[in-house]
């Protein structure tokens, strides 16, 4: 490969800032008014992020991985600069230990509509206050894999493009369309683009899961809320069904990433 590396020796080179000196937070924001960017981890997000059109700015990498998993990603990004350092510089420079020790820094894109990204949708998933990265990047995986058309999150979720929400995603989160409804008005706005709202909520009051109302449905919006305090109770009873998934062995709920797969597994059929 004719491509020159540039090797990293310390924590100094500026270019590197936005590597190791910045919040995701303060990345997401970092060229306001314009659009900020974020850091993809491992060679499948990277490589998932640019098929998707996402625009890299430099790569960061362990210096075995040239010739590896990465010498793909390395050779897609080719007009940009490529950083490499041993893995202890690394560890340094970033704080963590990197999953196939490469990352990339990358812009943003702007958003679509909710009414947009819905237009042709018949399942969507929707989460609420899920600011756990973990839980929102397996419940993106589960949405794109399971038959959900669209990913759609409130104000209050923690940002998709986090390097862990991603990482976790396996990178899906650039595969399946996904946007932000507007602030106080969710539910309502799906309304208005023709969806029926199911909350997945514990409660007696809800309605079987399998029940053929719910499958023949023309449009479906599946909502989920965060680990632990679940949806709000203003959004569970403004949606028009509550729907709880039956349990065994005295279990009283699941994780909200396995019940996002059972929910999607059952509606997108």
């Amino acid at each position: 490969m004719s491509l020159k590396f540039i090797e990293v020796m310390d924590l100094d080179d500026p270019k590197l800032q936005i590597y190791h000196q910045f919040s995701e937070n303060q990345l997401c924001h970092i060229n306001e008014p314009d659009l900020g960017i974020f850091i993809a981890e491992s060679p499948k997000v990277i490589g998932r992020a640019l098929d998707a059109g996402y625009e890299p700015i430099s790569l960061l990498l362990e210096k075995n991985q040239t010739e590896k998993e990465a010498e793909e990603i390395i050779e897609r990004c080719c007009n940009v600069p490529v950083y490499i350092a041993e893995s202890s510089v690394l560890t340094k420079i970033t704080g963590f230990h990197l999953t196939r020790g490469v990352l990339c820094a990358m812009r943003r894109k702007e958003l679509p509509e909710v009414a947009e990204l819905t237009q042709n949708a018949r399942r969507i998933a929707v989460l609420e206050n899920v600011t756990n990265p973990t839980n929102l990047g397996a419940i993106v995986r589960s949405a794109a894999a399971l038959g959900m058309d669209a990913v759609l999150f409130t104000s209050g979720c923690t940002d998709p493009l986090y390097r862990r929400a991603a990482r976790v995603s396996m990178g899906t989160v650039f595969q399946i369309p996904w946007t932000y409804l507007p602030e106080g008005a969710e539910i309502e706005t799906l309304r208005t683009l023709g969806f029926k709202t199911v909350a997945m909520a514990l409660r007696n009051d809800t309605k079987d899961i399998n029940d053929n109302e719910l499958k023949t449905a023309e449009k479906l919006a599946v909502f989920l809320g965060a680990e632990g305090d679940g949806l709000l109770p203003e959004t569970i009873s403004s949606c028009d069904y509550c729907v709880k998934i039956p349990m065994a062995h005295g279990v009283d709920s699941l994780n909200v990433a396995a019940c996002s797969a059972v929910a999607f597994w059952e509606l997108a059929k």
